[in-house]
């Protein structure tokens, strides 16, 4: 099976004052199409940092990023900006939801945004809240639901536009336990039900057991746990 993301030596660092403070050093790993890559790591050790760079949310200091052999390293801002609206969902630890717009509405607003015909754009954002079992609830607004519920609006957000590679950052990190078992269970059957790669980095060791492969960050480089 194909790599769809292939990284080599990658570093990052960032600088504080005076002092530069190396983050990640000379990272390389491969993940092929269908995976779901668990990424754990205390508090500090790189793990947002390392998506961010998956994502085109920041640049790397030096090596490669490859996503369908599209090095996406020194892209300008604009070509980033294509990469991210087709072929990456990013799922955050905070919803993000638009308070001013219904669950129905933030899930479709990035496809009408990429210029998909609003009704196209209305209708898969139907089946979407449907997958995540929130058929009943698309005509109410971020403040009306639950914590769980505006997650599950998330889920349905980020694969709104098809993308081949789902991000996750601490996705159930603002959530009880019953809630993240749920969004847990529910994320990682979505990711296998529609085809997608996923990439979640999560301090919860419990996710290691949905993940088919797994990664463990310490003091900037990445090991099998």
């Amino acid at each position: 099976m194909m790599a769809l993301l292939e990284v080599k030596d990658l570093n990052k660092s960032y600088q504080s004052g005076p002092e530069i403070l190396p983050i990640l050093r000379n990272v390389s790993f491969s993940v092929e199409e269908g995976d779901a890559v668990v990424v754990t790591g205390e508090s500090g050790s790189g793990k947002s940092t390392i998506l961010n760079l998956l994502g085109g949310l920041d640049g790397a200091d030096s090596g490669s990023i490859k996503v369908n052999q599209k090095e996406i390293v020194g892209l300008s801002e604009e070509a980033l900006g294509f990469y991210r609206r087709d072929y990456v969902g990013f799922i955050f630890q905070f919803h993000h939801l638009l308070k001013d717009f219904t669950a129905l509405e933030n899930v479709m607003l990035p496809a009408y945004m990429a210029g998909k015909d609003r009704k196209a754009a209305m209708e898969r954002a139907r089946d979407l809240l449907l997958s995540v079992g929130l058929d009943g609830r698309s005509h109410h607004y971020p403040a009306q639901l639950s914590g769980g519920e505006r997650q599950r609006v998330a889920l349905a957000r980020a694969l709104i536009n098809d993308p081949a590679l789902i991000l996750a950052d601490e996705p159930t990190g603002n959530l009880d336990e019953k809630n993240s078992r749920m969004v847990e269970d529910l994320l990682f059957d979505l990711v296998k039900n529609f085809g997608k790669t996923l990439i979640l980095v999560t301090h919860d060791p419990l996710f290691r057991r949905e993940g088919t492969i797994g990664f463990h960050l310490e003091a900037g480089t990445v090991r099998r746990p």
